[in-house]
């Protein structure tokens, strides 16, 4: 990958660029201790100088509440240096040890626990396999007791470089902790809802403490498109750090513009109060650093430096890796009119001849669902770059350009980057946060998904319509769930398990995304596209990474047979499936199992059938199902005589 190991500045070659320690100082908040190399080249090891674009390194590695975890492990996205280069990836762990059992204690010590990360900083997207190597050394540098001792962060950093300095992102490395089986288990059919949102672009906000369950759903999810870890995320965290208080205060003075805009506006965080803010950074980052978040995250930034959108109709021209002062303008390398331009009649005729090469006879539309049994990825894949989206693609076109033009993916977010959230240059994001300040402004994100209790809020109903599982669907992820539970306890006692294993479920979604794909190539597809919902798809066409995937050729989807893997007749098995979707996700489905339950805690405390509480329990039972059998019974036979279609 050789995006990925470009070194822009001045680093050694190697996928590790920095080994950094981050540590709570009980005035200062959250600062740089040591950085090998140095940060800044020329500094001392032991500088606390941060380069601007990595000013949110300390909170990002050093995470809000860590004071309640005796260790935790932390996954975050840096922008490139100058911007210049692609994503870093940072990997930390914390650990907090009482102040007592150090043997050489500092005189800035004067708190009982000493709260600190040891963090890599990589070209390379390796989290699983950086954070099995560091969990042991930060083990060993705390077990040392003197944190003056760094000559082991030294050999860490020598270490790295020359074991995994031809390391390549092909192979089961790359998804090293991620596991799909889990994420299957819990969030069980909505795993595909989640594959959805991502697709659409839309602003997705993962929510759970502590961080390390965080980042593992949020990147497992990623994980199961094709690339993405991979290949998908160099362009990822292309946003531009907040200004500090004294340079926006100089820009506004010699630039007082009235149109300069608010990347977080007051109005933004309007249900923010001040006292929870500095109550909250208090409670990990001290008063001081508590206050200094509360003037970051009310300033304002100066746009000055923002570019007009440029109008030259040159959609098709490669783009230069995007800069934050470029992204702003370049969100989009499609222009809409791309349907109306003539010069493009080729592309229009090569979809056709790619739409003949799939015989209608071949498929038969009303066939027996197909068994998705694809092959383990044997890891030779050949790897082109993509002229458009600049990301390095196979041949079906993935990934998907999604992480691209001011989409962003943020494992973990610090507080002190609230106004990412709301800054007119980032379009959308996927981005995970354990500050309940995130989850309240639930205006300034499409869905929250509560990974504890797996749930997915999503506030608009009219994209909850759009997301809305298709029959076949539904088959798909009951398939899904199925083959993992079935197999919940002996199908990894040799670790040879194939079916219902991780690669496995990877596979699955690898077969989906590519007949999605190569029915949006038919001519005459409304049928097949509404195995995936209609509505659904109509969306997708117009989101950013479809419309770069669409304006290249690619070949091999000739051979992808474009119907749904789980298309065919409505049967009674279905309408069983719908119904415990039903059951899951309503609120009248919420309510019958919460009567059950108080049906069954009564039974078993009075010991007794009978008697006035048991009654009620069994009489409400009785009511709630059904008024909701009625209204099940009246959807279920409308959707009996219409074709699934994307609202079934």
């Amino acid at each position: 990958m050789e995006k990925a190991r470009r070194g822009g500045d001045g680093a050694p070659r190697g996928p590790v660029l920095h080994i950094v320690v981050v540590g709570f100082h009980h005035k200062k908040g959250c600062q740089v201790e040591f950085s090998y190399p140095p940060l800044i080249p020329g500094d001392g090891h032991d500088s606390h100088t941060l380069p601007e674009e990595w000013k949110y390194l300390p909170f990002l590695a050093l995470p809000d509440g860590a004071h309640n975890y005796q260790e935790d492990t932390v996954f975050f996205h840096l922008p490139p240096r100058n911007g210049n280069g692609a994503t870093v990836f940072g990997i930390s762990c914390y650990r907090q040890i009482e102040a007592k059992a150090l043997k050489v204690r500092q005189a800035d010590i004067t708190r009982e626990t000493v709260q600190k990360s040891v963090c890599v900083l990589s070209k390379l997207p390796l989290y699983g396999l950086l954070q099995a190597k560091l969990q042991l050394i930060t083990h060993a540098y705390f077990e040392e007791k003197d944190f003056s001792q760094i000559s082991i962060l030294k050999e860490l950093y020598e270490h790295m470089n020359s074991s995994l300095g031809g390391a390549s992102l092909e192979g089961s490395q790359v998804y090293l902790g991620l596991s799909p089986r889990d994420l299957v288990l819990h969030f069980r059919h909505k795993v595909l809802i989640l594959f959805k949102l991502i697709l659409l672009e839309k602003k997705v906000l993962f929510y759970i403490s502590p961080v390390n369950k965080l980042v593992g759903a949020l990147m497992t999810v990623l994980s199961l498109f094709p690339g993405m870890i991979e290949h998908g995320l160099s362009d990822c965290s292309q946003y531009r750090p907040r200004k500090s208080m004294s340079e926006d205060g100089g820009l506004q003075e010699s630039n007082p513009c009235a149109d300069d805009f608010n990347s977080a506006s007051t109005s933004d965080v309007s249900h923010t109060n001040l006292g929870t803010v500095r109550k909250v950074m208090a409670g990990n980052h001290g008063e001081d650093a508590a206050m200094k978040a509360e003037e970051s995250l009310f300033q304002v930034e100066d746009s000055s430096k923002g570019q007009e959108p440029n109008d030259n109709n040159q959609y098709l021209k490669p783009p230069s890796r995007p800069s934050p002062d470029s992204s702003e303008s370049d969100w989009e390398t499609l222009d809409p009119s791309v349907l109306e331009d003539p010069n493009l009649k080729e592309r229009e005729q090569l979809g056709s001849d790619q739409t003949n090469l799939f015989p209608k006879d071949s498929v038969p539309s009303e066939s027996l669902p197909i068994t998705v049994q694809p092959q383990a990825n044997t890891g030779q894949v050949v790897l082109i770059p993509g002229l458009i989206s600049g990301l390095e693609e196979d041949q079906y076109g993935m990934p998907l350009a999604i992480f691209t033009k001011g989409y962003l993916c943020l494992p973990y977010m610090a507080l002190q980057q609230h106004h990412l959230l709301s800054d007119v240059t980032v379009r959308g994001f996927v981005a995970g946060a354990t500050n309940i300040l995130f989850r309240q402004q639930k205006h300034l994100s499409d869905a929250i998904v509560e990974v504890e209790e797996a749930l997915i809020q999503i506030h608009d109903p009219e994209l909850r319509k759009l997301l809305n599982p298709t029959t076949a669907d539904l088959r798909f992820a009951d398939y899904l769930v199925r083959h993992v539970t079935e197999n919940r306890d002996d199908v990894f006692l040799d670790g040879t398990g194939w079916e219902g294993g991780d690669e496995w479920i990877r596979a699955q979604f690898a077969v989906y995304i590519h007949a999605l794909l190569a029915a949006t190539l038919q001519l005459d597809n409304e049928k097949i596209l509404s195995d995936y919902g209609t509505t659904f798809v109509t969306a997708w066409k117009n989101t950013h990474n479809y419309r770069v995937w669409n304006s290249n050729k690619h070949p091999a989807l000739a051979e992808i047979n474009p119907n749904h893997p789980f298309q065919g007749q409505y049967s009674v098995s279905d309408m069983k499936l719908r119904f415990s979707h039903s059951v899951q996700n309503s609120e009248r489905g919420k309510k019958i199992g919460n009567v059950m339950v108080t049906t069954s805690r009564n039974v078993v405390q009075t010991g007794k059938a009978v008697g006035q509480s048991v009654g009620g329990a069994f009489s409400s039972a009785k009511t709630a199902m059904s008024s909701w059998l009625s209204t099940f019974t009246t959807s279920t036979s409308q959707s009996l005589t219409e074709p699934p279609d994307g609202k079934p």
